[in-house]
């Protein structure tokens, strides 16, 4: 398993959040997000990276099916589409989303996390 996530503290959150107009909400959304996740960070399998590209949508991967969450510019997740995509034969939109979240994950950095975020503290 691998969990890709914007890294709060970057200038691609902070625009964002003032984009969708909800000022530190991004960055409050990931850190909420890091710590409902935290335990498993230190799962066997599971890796866990954060980037600070700008955020066009949220890919989750289940297999060989994913959703796209599109993110439309002054709009937030909730107000913006999901797109339900199967890996099929000759279908290039599974990989085309795909081939965009492994240039993320390659340009990401491993997420450290201290005894104090283990703890719960952002």
């Amino acid at each position: 398993m691998r969990l890709l996530l914007g890294d709060p503290s970057c200038d691609a959150v902070t625009l964002r959040g003032r984009e969708e107009g909800t000022g530190d909400g991004m960055s409050a959304r990931i850190r909420l997000a890091m710590s409902y996740l935290r335990p498993a960070f230190d799962a066997p399998g599971v890796q866990v990276r954060s980037h600070e590209t700008t955020l066009y949508n949220s890919i989750y991967r289940f297999d060989d099916e994913l959703l796209v969450n599109t993110h439309a510019y002054g709009a937030g997740a909730p107000q913006s589409p999901v797109l339900h995509l199967r890996r099929i034969a000759g279908g290039q939109l599974f990989d085309y989303y795909m081939d965009s979240f492994e240039r993320v994950w390659e340009s990401g950095a491993s997420m450290v996390v201290d005894e104090t975020q283990r703890a719960g503290a952002v």
